[in-house]
């Protein structure tokens, strides 16, 4: 079976690719070449290592390659799929990926010592990818300007009624989101007595692209809140623009592209601007919504903006909270144990999570409800939770 192992992988490899170019076209033909070029190498350089667990790394391998061979065609599977196919070949392609240090001390000769270790941080992961608990954060908000784009550490002042945000993001309606867990999430976050519960963009995944439907029925608690949800739109949307509006109109959600609305809250009036997610020309298109739509001196200016990348280019002084989601809370880090540190922190300068500041203006960025790209979440959980936004006066 060793022996076999490699060429087992490179004809998998040109299976999957060639199913792909044929089936779904270029873009996801290359995607899934790359994705499986590497996975291969490291798989195929750790198996001499993994002993009598031989036949069952085999196996999980093979699942990986039937998981993204399946996607030519993406549907929203059912719970045993997910749980046989979906679920395991992602633990295994998350830890192979983890492994890769692993890979090249083989490649230089050493033995991989300790080689459970990126399989049983994979393990963890998915715990963390399918179950979190609800959290109440209070957030206060201050006025005071910064010089540079950073975390912020604000004072802890409190006001007699503050604004009560229930916030969603990268819902990624999947593999690891079905229909009746986000609608449990959705349910939770109606029950938590919001004020506005604030959408903020990429609800779906490759699975869920033509899922208006399974979409409405998770958002349709939303209905008991008619008039006071709102949403914009995140990368991902743009993949499957009909699904996702006509979900967001199924449950009484009002969209926001680029545009602002006036609200009246127990907590006093607030004007909420939704950017659109641009691709290119990012500062000019929101200098350019912002100027259309300048705020509302009586009111507390809410800006909802997938991409906490693109908070930069908001004018100083424009919003009193940004809401963001993407990153996932960095996905990989150290949240977990208690410390801020995340791959997207690591290698980028995005807001990966948790309060920032830039100038007058004030960032919070979600950590989502699920996950998209990298198979699971490590050391970063995700999030549900209910904003309590202490305004300065």
């Amino acid at each position: 079976m060793l022996a076999l192992f490699p060429w087992a992988s490179l004809a998998g490899t040109a299976l999957v690719a060639l199913a792909a170019h044929l089936l779904r076209g270029r873009i996801y033909a290359v995607f899934v070449s790359i994705l499986l070029g590497i996975h291969s190498l490291i798989a195929t350089a750790l198996a001499p290592w993994v002993g009598p667990l031989l036949p069952a790394y085999a196996v999980l391998h093979a699942l990986v390659y039937v998981h993204l061979l399946l996607l030519v065609r993406p549907r929203l599977r059912p719970l045993a799929y997910r749980m046989l196919v979906s679920i395991p070949a992602s633990w295994f392609a998350a830890g192979v990926f983890l492994a890769m240090p692993w890979a090249v001390a083989v490649g230089l000769g050493l033995r991989p010592l300790a080689l459970a270790v990126p399989f049983a941080a994979a393990a963890f992961g998915v715990v963390q990818s399918l179950w979190h608990r609800f959290e109440e954060r209070h957030l206060a908000v201050d006025t005071v300007s910064v010089a540079a784009l950073g975390r912020h550490r604000p004072g802890d002042h409190r006001v007699a009624r503050p604004l009560r945000l229930a916030q969603l993001t990268d819902t990624h309606l999947g593999p690891f989101m079905s229909e009746r867990r986000l609608r449990g999430i959705v349910e939770r976050a109606v029950a938590s007595n919001p004020d506005l519960v604030l959408l903020t963009g990429d609800f779906l995944t490759m699975e869920s692209h033509h899922a208006r439907e399974a979409l409405a029925r998770a958002f349709e608690p939303l209905r008991a809140l008619e008039g006071r949800v709102f949403a914009c739109l995140g990368n991902h949307d743009h993949e499957a623009l009909e699904t996702v509006r006509g979900a967001l109109d199924d449950c009484g959600a009002r969209l926001l592209v680029d545009e602002a609305v006036r609200i009246e809250t127990p907590a006093g009036p607030v004007q909420i601007l939704g950017l659109d997610h641009h691709f290119r020309g990012k500062s000019a298109k929101i200098i350019a919504a912002c100027a259309k739509h300048p705020r509302d001196p009586e009111a507390f200016r809410l800006v909802l903006l997938h991409d906490p990348g693109a908070f930069k280019h908001l004018p100083d002084g424009d919003a009193d909270l940004v809401l963001s989601g993407h990153t996932h809370g960095g996905q990989l880090g150290l949240v977990t144990l208690g410390l801020p540190h995340t791959f997207v922190s690591a290698f980028t300068s995005i807001p990966d999570h948790g309060l920032w500041a830039l100038g007058k203006n004030r960032l919070y960025v979600h950590r989502g409800t699920c996950h998209y790209g990298f198979p699971v979440r490590v050391g970063v959980p995700g999030e549900e939770s209910l904003l309590v936004v202490h305004a300065a006066t």
